[in-house]
């Protein structure tokens, strides 16, 4: 089976949570992704509607991207694409707000005329293959990680 895989260009919208866990390391975050079109009628630049997602890193990138990742960061992030539904508890369907509101979390509600149960909540997450700086909006100094040499806890040389 086929991965869909996608590139992201946003800004990180929460601070890097970084857990130690059974399967190795990971880090998450949300990240803010706003598209932005040229107005010829008024000749200006303008924001279309944002959407969120949350990223997770494993392993070497998890601890890279918690030691270099910050609120408001210009990022790219490129990964595996997951969207997952998830059924709310205790609720009935659209008890909380408007149909189509954003929900905690900036997780936009399903409602009438969405796809999905008004009772389920839609996530999309992103397995993170490779994440770095916008260098377009920003310069950025790279120091390459070191990694411990196979068998001891020393870390291997940088050529």
């Amino acid at each position: 089976m086929s991965e869909t895989t996608v590139t992201l260009v946003g800004n990180a919208a929460t601070g890097v949570e970084y857990r130690e866990t059974v399967n190795g390391p990971v880090a998450r975050f949300r990240m803010a992704v706003t598209p932005r079109r040229w107005d010829r009628l008024r000749s200006v630049w303008t924001d279309g509607p944002t959407s969120f997602y949350t990223v997770f890193a494993w392993r070497g990138l998890a601890a890279n991207v918690s030691g270099s990742v910050s609120v408001g960061d210009p990022l790219l992030v490129h990964g595996r694409l997951r969207v997952r539904e998830v059924e709310r508890k205790g609720e009935e369907g659209g008890a909380e707000g408007p149909v189509g509101a954003v929900g905690p979390g900036g997780v936009r509600e399903a409602g009438p005329g969405r796809m999905g149960d008004p009772g389920r909540r839609v996530f999309v997450d992103i397995d993170a293959i490779a994440v770095g700086h916008d260098l377009n909006r920003g310069t950025s100094a790279f120091r390459r990680a070191t990694r411990p040499v196979a068998g001891t806890d020393a870390p291997a040389a940088v050529s």
